[in-house]
């Protein structure tokens, strides 16, 4: 297989428009899972929007509440219910590679293997590491398959600047994952 990788001089949203244009070529050759990084609920809508009407199983992945501070939910209620109404799936959870270890971190220091993992995955870029991320989390609430190749879109901050596919399984298998490609990244 010959595969056209993308690579972006810089991180961040001005990347997104070429990320959706990917991900519609992977759609077309017949992926039908997509698990999109979304804070806000900007990219997910974005994406959502342009896949609306198609068969494909879309999950949105936000931040999990308390994440930016107490009770704080970054992705709004009017995204929420939009993203619903498109049809889209929403996981707000634990961020597989911070969960109950970030607590540790900050009130002993010290490192520990969520943290070890994040940043070896980080060595390929930080939408790669939540690409890995949001794909498992999925898997874990049941969302997609286990097993199947899943196209994952992940940001550098806001928008979308990477796109990987990624062969899904829960965190408990975690180490079953494999990044099979990836189709844009920065630099």
């Amino acid at each position: 297989m010959i595969r056209q990788v993308e690579y972006f001089e810089r991180p961040g949203r001005e990347n997104t428009s070429r990320c959706l244009q990917i991900v519609s070529e992977l759609w077309k050759e017949g992926f039908s899972h997509l698990v999109v990084a979304t804070t806000a609920g900007e990219t997910g809508l974005l994406f959502a929007r342009k896949f609306e009407g198609r068969a494909v199983n879309m999950v949105a992945v936000t931040h999990n509440v308390g994440y930016a501070g107490p009770n704080q939910d970054e992705c709004s209620s009017e995204a929420r219910q939009e993203l619903t109404r498109l049809g889209v799936k929403i996981f707000t959870g634990t961020i597989l590679t911070r969960g109950i270890e970030a607590s540790f971190m900050k009130k002993h220091q010290g490192v520990y293997p969520g943290y070890i993992v994040a940043q070896t995955l980080r060595l390929l870029g930080q939408g790669i590491k939540v690409c890995v991320e949001i794909v498992v989390e999925a898997c874990d609430a049941g969302l997609i398959p286990e097993g199947e190749d899943i196209i994952a879109v992940a940001g550098t901050g806001k928008g979308a600047d990477t796109v990987a596919i990624v062969q899904a399984h829960p965190s408990d298998r975690f180490l079953d994952v494999r990044i099979r490609q990836i189709l844009a990244k920065p630099l």
